[in-house]
């Protein structure tokens, strides 16, 4: 297992089987298929699902685009909360990725922030076939107060979560080494976070094959 495959420098050390499991799963063909504002439209569970999350304009859509490799799957927006429902993709008929709304966007009301945990809330408490959730969090920003909302979402739910750094190619080495340092120190508190923390760039294609094989393990 890939949490317990860690290098001496504490980063996710992947062996080839790995990568080449997680290359080809999402190498299949990727389609949406559902997407709703309300959990009373929630598609039926059949496959198992990992949901993205992250702060408004963390990056999430083109993320999800580079490692599914296409263009436009997930709709992405330079205008943060661009993605306002839960949009479900189905990859290769193996398992569900799930788009969720972004967080944390300060022109939103007060009443939208508290319909948008209180479904949450749901969500992630009635989702049974939710194996994993991958919270997004900007390299050059690291940890904010809302993220550790979100975690704490999670935690009181027992929802397993990876955190996943997004845009280190934009970010200076020495800022990247304290916020992944800082990160890792908050995570080791954290009952439900996933041991194994990710570094990716969308753009620059850094990190994919990693976040691959360590989400590939959930079909295996």
């Amino acid at each position: 297992m890939a949490k317990e495959n860690l290098s001496s420098a504490g980063e996710p050390d992947f062996d080839s089987l790995q990568i080449e499991q997680g290359r080809y799963l999402f190498s299949q063909q990727c389609k949406f298929f559902h997407g709703t504002d309300t959990l009373q439209n929630l598609p039926q569970a059949s496959l198992p699902e990992v949901a993205f999350v992250g702060r408004s304009n963390v990056g999430k859509s083109s993320l999800i685009n580079a490692i599914t490799g296409q263009k436009s799957l997930a709709r992405t927006s330079n205008t943060p909360g661009r993605t306002q429902q839960l949009n479900f993709f189905n990859l290769g008929d193996k398992i569900i990725i799930v788009d969720l709304p972004g967080y944390g966007y300060a022109r939103v009301s007060k009443a939208q922030v508290a319909r948008w945990t209180h479904t949450m809330k749901l969500f992630l408490r009635g989702r049974v076939p939710l194996r994993r959730m991958c919270l997004l969090i900007d390299a050059r920003r690291g940890l904010k107060d809302v993220d550790r909302e979100m975690m704490d979402l999670m935690d009181s739910a027992a929802v397993v979560y990876q955190l996943v750094f997004t845009k280190v190619d934009k970010t200076s080495q020495n800022e990247l080494r304290h916020n992944i340092t800082v990160t890792k120190e908050e995570l080791k508190k954290r009952p439900a976070a996933f041991p194994i923390l990710i570094q990716t760039s969308a753009q620059a294609k850094t990190g994919l094959k990693e976040l691959r094989a360590s989400l590939a393990e959930l079909v295996l």
